[in-house]
């Protein structure tokens, strides 16, 4: 005879799948036309051992997509994967339709894809500055214009051009990096964590200037441990589980579904 926590771990695992299976229906009407579209996508480090388990994702043109989930959903694997970082072992990865699967890292800054990692995201022996002609090494000509551009965004770190960058504060060098990855003119800016380690009042800051790049034209897809705040900015959210897409909707429709509250936000929230 069944016990009752097996059965209720029965049920939870019966309502993940028809998650999986929902989600992935919803996915194949909704992204005809997406900028970037992740259709069935397995992925990860080791031979074998798969992060991704057929992970489905898109974002159109302007929009800011958040990715929340538990500790190893394969939220981080999964924008590595789409910047190159991470083989794909199956699916399909596209950008405009064309398809961008296993591209290096310096093919897609070209075809306007910029990344901003988590951590080691600056050069701190250069000053902002030099930082930022990094952003733009195969096109210096341009320097002057995108430089423009990233200072409207960052007055106060633009002030100070010539500090190196390993003396600022980690949500400094936060803005630096993504200062830098929006050099290239991008079309989409992947995110990841991009408010981790920082004080409360740095994380609003960099979710305020995600709002910012974003009303600019600049399609932001952003993985997030802050689920809250995540959600409170995105158009649409994801909620990543054992690396397949459990729920997407609006963030403030995933901040008020019961099913996400009792199996996610209820313990993501606090983060």
């Amino acid at each position: 005879m069944t016990s009752p926590l097996g059965r209720a771990k029965a049920s939870a695992e019966s309502s993940r799948e028809q998650a999986y299976a929902d989600a992935r229906k919803n996915h194949l009407a909704a992204s005809t036309n997406a900028l970037v579209r992740v259709d069935d996508v397995f992925a990860g480090y080791v031979p074998g051992v798969n992060i991704l388990n057929g992970c489905d994702l898109h974002c159109d043109e302007g929009e800011l997509v958040g990715i929340i989930g538990p500790n190893g959903a394969g939220k981080s694997t999964l924008l590595k994967s789409l910047f190159g970082l991470v083989s794909v072992r199956e699916g399909k990865v596209t950008l405009r339709g064309e398809d961008i699967t296993g591209k290096k890292a310096h093919q897609l800054v070209k075809l306007g894809v910029g990344f901003v990692p988590q951590t080691n995201n600056v050069f701190p022996r250069l000053t902002i500055e030099e930082n930022l002609q990094m952003g733009l090494y195969h096109e210096p000509k341009k320097f002057s214009e995108r430089f423009d551009y990233v200072a409207e965004l960052f007055p106060a770190l633009m002030a100070r051009r010539k500090q190196r960058a390993g003396s600022l504060s980690g949500g400094e060098r936060q803005m630096v990096a993504m200062g830098r990855a929006l050099m290239p003119a991008p079309s989409v800016l992947l995110l990841d964590e991009p408010s981790a380690g920082l004080s409360p009042a740095l994380q609003d800051e960099v979710f305020i200037r995600c709002r910012q790049i974003n009303a600019t034209g600049v399609s932001i897809i952003m993985v997030e441990q802050n689920a809250r705040r995540c959600l409170q900015i995105c158009d649409r959210g994801y909620v990543l589980d054992q690396g397949r897409n459990a729920y997407t909707a609006s963030g403030k429709d995933l901040m008020n579904d019961p099913k996400v509250i009792e199996l996610y936000l209820g313990t993501l929230a606090k983060a």
